[in-house]
């Protein structure tokens, strides 16, 4: 899968150990808009998707966390590689620790119908909504972000790529 961009805040320095988890995220485009969840709490947007559980491959995490957080269903036959952004950082939490996560992004279609969410409890308390909304409503939206208890850099990664969805010509 090509890299499409790095997240590196080359603030670890003074870490002595790392925490990794990867993620991966559904790209689903209808109509020249693109599904993302609101966080109507924080007012932010994010790509569908989540992280990758032990002994389950990025495909299979993108399936199901698209189907928990968006209630869709996708087609697995539909799913493909876009790239993926690495990420690397101090944690927010532990000064001694650095952070590491490869976000795997796959453009996908999914099926016509929606289910109900299965959300996490911090999910359903930032009452995640599915919303096809315009890119760059999506870019603006996640640049002007307030205060939330997330680091601004998952923000910024979604912007961008974001941006790169609409540099290749992908919406029509």
């Amino acid at each position: 899968m090509r890299l499409l961009f790095e997240l590196d805040k080359q603030d670890y320095s003074q870490c002595t150990h790392s925490f990794t988890r990867h993620s991966s995220r559904s790209i689903i485009i209808r109509d020249g808009k693109i599904a993302m969840i609101h966080s109507l709490k924080y007012d932010y947007y994010k790509f569908p998707g989540g992280g990758i559980e032990a002994g389950e491959t990025p495909v299979e995490a993108v399936i199901r966390e698209t189907r928990e957080e968006a209630g869709l269903i996708l087609d697995p036959n539909t799913v493909r590689e876009y790239g993926y952004v690495h990420r690397i950082q101090r944690s927010d939490i532990d000064m001694t620790e650095c952070f590491v996560q490869d976000n795997y992004y796959y453009l996908c279609e999914a099926n016509a119908e929606s289910l109900s969410q299965k959300l996490d409890d911090y999910e359903a308390e930032e009452s995640y909504t599915l919303e096809y909304v315009d890119p760059m409503a999506a870019i603006q939206k996640n640049r002007a972000v307030g205060k939330t208890p997330h680091n601004p850099i998952m923000f910024e990664r979604e912007a961008r790529v974001l941006e790169l969805l609409i540099q290749e010509g992908l919406f029509h």
